[in-house]
């Protein structure tokens, strides 16, 4: 299959690109910046998922369309925001699939989202969820839990502020509840569903087997990096909150009200999509070991 790739170029995107290979399938990559090194099987197209008249024409040779696009913070002041990259670039993709006589359509959300969502990231994604429903293309969208691998953010900068400082900062107590999950997991489920027609319609939220408190999760970062125990510094969430409504316009603030918002919400699911796509997830101390350095 040729598969046209909106917001292949990240994190996850790397996963994705490397399972679909894997599973036979080339790729037609949109891509806003230059990709070092040719790839068999990777066509490279230059353009914006913001202006669809820089992808509209590339669709017609493709069987399917995979909607990875997504931003974990906003910067209005440079054009980057959840409506403009969330709701609005699903809503070009579904405009070029149905331009382009497309109907399979694979589309990443967030665990946490739905009609009761507060924060920002999450509404937007629940629109941009909406739109996809209302299409009337042959969908299915995955909503994953915090993803980990390799180039993650998050698990990373947890790792470092392990290994550099006497004490981790702790939002609230520590006792919210995560369940990540590998990012080649989350791939593969991709990759499989183009093929598992039992799954269009279908809304799926990947979690990983294994489910933490925050303080535990640190406590297992920190055995990998072979450290017996790690301090925790504990921050009333509202002084946080505060702190982060005032900074977060700066970028090199590291955290926002949404994100904390989202984290204190916590990020947790029952795991049956495993019933549909049938293989084992990866278990966080194994999957982090792979690639965090003692």
């Amino acid at each position: 299959m040729m598969i046209f790739l909106a917001g292949g170029t990240g994190f996850v995107g790397g996963h994705v690109r490397n399972i679909l290979l894997e599973h036979g399938n080339s790729i037609r990559l949109l891509t806003h910046r230059n990709i070092a090194g040719a790839v068999e099987r990777i066509q490279l197209l230059k353009g914006d998922v913001t202006k669809p008249e820089t992808f509209m024409d590339a669709l017609p040779e493709c069987d399917a369309v995979i909607n990875l696009v997504g931003i974990i913070r906003e910067f209005p002041g440079r054009g980057i925001t959840f409506k403009k990259l969330h709701v609005e670039a699903t809503g070009n993709l579904i405009k070029a699939c149905k331009h382009a006589g497309i109907k399979r359509y694979l589309h990443m959300s967030a665990l946490g989202t739905g009609p009761h969502a507060v924060s920002r990231y999450h509404t937007t994604k629940y629109q941009a969820e909406q739109c996809v429903r209302d299409s009337g293309l042959d969908y299915t969208i995955f909503r994953p839990s915090i993803i980990f691998g390799p180039k993650d953010d998050f698990i990373n900068k947890l790792a470092c502020y392990i290994k550099d400082y006497p004490a981790v900062p702790v939002i609230g107590d520590g006792m919210y509840r995560l369940q990540p999950i590998a990012a080649d997991d989350v791939a593969r489920c991709f990759a499989l569903a183009l093929h598992m027609p039992e799954t269009i319609g279908k809304t799926y939220e990947l979690c990983g087997p294994d489910r933490f408190t925050y303080n535990e999760m640190l406590d297992s970062i920190a055995k990998v990096l072979g450290r017996s125990n790690v301090s925790k510094l504990n921050t009333p969430a509202g002084l946080v909150k505060l702190t982060a409504r005032l900074m977060e316009r700066f970028s090199f603030f590291p955290i926002t009200t949404d994100q904390i918002t989202m984290l204190l919400e916590e990020n947790i699911c029952d795991g049956t999509w495993r019933e549909m796509f049938g293989f084992p997830p990866t278990r966080f101390a194994e999957g982090i070991k792979s690639y965090l350095r003692k």
